[in-house]
Formats: structure tokens, C-alpha cells, sequence
């Protein structure tokens, strides 16, 4: 099953999104959200009319660095002995087709396309013998845009993957969805920049559930961004970058210039 969230008017921007079903080219609102007890209503309306915006409006994101080996290789990392965790703001949030604004602050901004995992229900101190999978609602594609050069200057990854549109997350989270294996791919202007398997993860995704659920509690809707593969690399001003996984679609996200100052 496939959740999305939208807007009925695609030229009204302050209008409070509704969750529906993703139905082929149909989208079929539901009462409440996907992790509480919901019905579908009568009201239905085509795809294209509606404008979809983040499926998710998160506690907290929660997410796991150098989690492809490739990728810690890339960077001049050693594979970690335990997950490296940091958190993105829920301000950085951008649905599917807006843009990512890149900062003043930094001059080197780059993509890391991700498969991520949206939590479905409250959950604390997951022993190793619980079904971590069980908590999880579904799945969606993330782009955890970083400021490279300030995360190498300030060591921890705040400031750099913090900024406003710095997390593009879409289009819409995928319930049926084998996370052990699926590609996840981002394409900058149609050219592919990364292709990676999840069954190369170091840390899967139940092991990634559990070992957070220990440290914080992990609240529906909250958002765990499981690590990007190989091939990140940077965005201007122009861009369209685009953020795929197999069994869940395209997240397409434009690159605009910096504001002035």
C-alpha cells in the first residue's frame, strides 16, 4: 500500500494537507493518518491534480553515516564499529519537486540518496528478540543534502546537513517493501551518480530500529535515514536531482541558487 500526503489545489500553498492512497493515478483520501485507525472516505481525485508534499511531518530524523562501505571508503572513513547516528531537523523537510536551496555558508553542497524507513508505531528498548520490523509502517526515499566542507570543518554533522530543504523526503511511503534488498539510485540532470544495493548495508534496517529504539523512543511518523551508497557527489544551482528506490519510486527535488544576501 502506498500513503501519500497532499493538496487537493495544486495552486494553493497554505492549504493544511490531508493522507490519502496512492491508487495507480487516483488519490483516495483517508480519515486520520496511516499509523492510527483510519477509513477511506468518498472523496477521491486524479494525480495530477493534486500536488503531493512530504508524506511524513516527523518528531525527530534520526540519521546513520557510513553505512555502505563503499561510501566510508569514498569519504577516507574506516568501516564504524558501531552505527555513526545524527539527527536532521524537521524544519529541513521538503516534499517531492520543491527545491533544495543551497546556502551561502557553504560552497561545496552535496547529494546522498537513501532509502528510509518511517516508524509506525511507539516504540522503546527492542530487545534482540523482538520483531523490530513489526514498528515500522512503511518506507520512502530520502536525499540527506549535506554541506560537505562544513561538516569536515566541524566535525560533528549538525550544521551541515541542518539547513532549511537540506532533507527532500518522497513521494510517498511504501508499505510492501522488502528493505533487504532494494536499489536505491540518484540521478543529478538524468545522469546516474549512485547505485547501491541495501543488502550492502553494514547495519540493516531491523538492526538500525532496534539499536536507536535503546538510545531514544522512536514516536510514529518519526523518520530513520538509513545511509547512502557510493558516488556522492555535488549540486548547483539548475540541478534536478532525483532519488530512487526500487519498489517505491522517484523522489525529483530542482536545485536553486542561494538567496542573496
Amino acid at each position: 500500500m502506498k500513503f501519500c500526503r497532499f493538496v487537493p489545489d495544486r495552486a494553493v500553498s497554505s492549504a493544511a494537507p490531508l493522507y490519502a492512497i496512492l491508487d495507480a493515478d487516483q488519490v483516495r483520501e483517508i480519515s486520520g493518518v496511516p499509523w492510527t485507525e483510519w477509513s477511506q472516505s468518498s472523496r477521491a481525485w486524479p494525480l495530477a491534480a493534486v500536488r503531493l508534499v512530504a508524506p511524513v511531518d516527523p518528531s525527530k530524523i534520526v540519521c546513520i553515516g557510513r553505512n555502505y562501505a563503499a561510501h566510508a571508503a569514498e569519504l577516507g572513513n574506516e568501516v564504524p564499529k558501531e552505527p555513526v547516528m545524527f539527527l536532521k531537523p524537521p524544519s529541513s523537510i521538503v516534499g517531492p519537486e520543491q527545491p533544495v536551496v543551497l546556502t551561502p555558508y557553504s560552497q561545496r553542497v552535496e547529494h546522498e540518496g537513501e532509502l528510509a524507513i518511517v516508524i509506525g508505531r511507539r516504540c522503546a528498548h527492542l530487545r534482540d528478540s523482538d520483531n523490530a520490523l513489526s514498528y515500522v509502517l512503511g518506507y520512502t526515499c530520502l536525499n540527506d543534502v549535506t554541506a560537505r566542507d562544513i561538516q569536515k570543518s566541524d566535525v560533528q554533522f549538525t550544521r551541515g546537513k541542518g539547513f532549511d530543504t537540506f532533507c527532500p523526503v518522497g513521494p510517498h511511503i511504501e508499505t510492501d517493501l522488502d528493505p533487504a534488498n532494494a536499489f536505491v539510485e540518484t540521478r543529478v540532470n538524468a545522469a546516474l551518480r549512485q547505485s547501491g544495493n541495501t543488502s550492502l548495508m553494514i547495519y540493516p534496517c531491523a538492526f538500525l530500529v532496534r539499536w536507536i529504539s535503546r538510545m531514544m523512543t522512536l514516536y510514529p511518523g518519526d523518520v530513520i535515514a538509513t545511509g547512502t551508497p557510493a558516488g556522492v557527489g555535488p549540486l548547483v544551482a539548475g540541478d534536478v536531482v532525483e532519488v530512487s528506490v526500487a519498489g517505491i519510486g522517484v523522489l525529483r527535488n530542482p536545485v536553486q541558487a542561494a538567496p542573496a544576501q
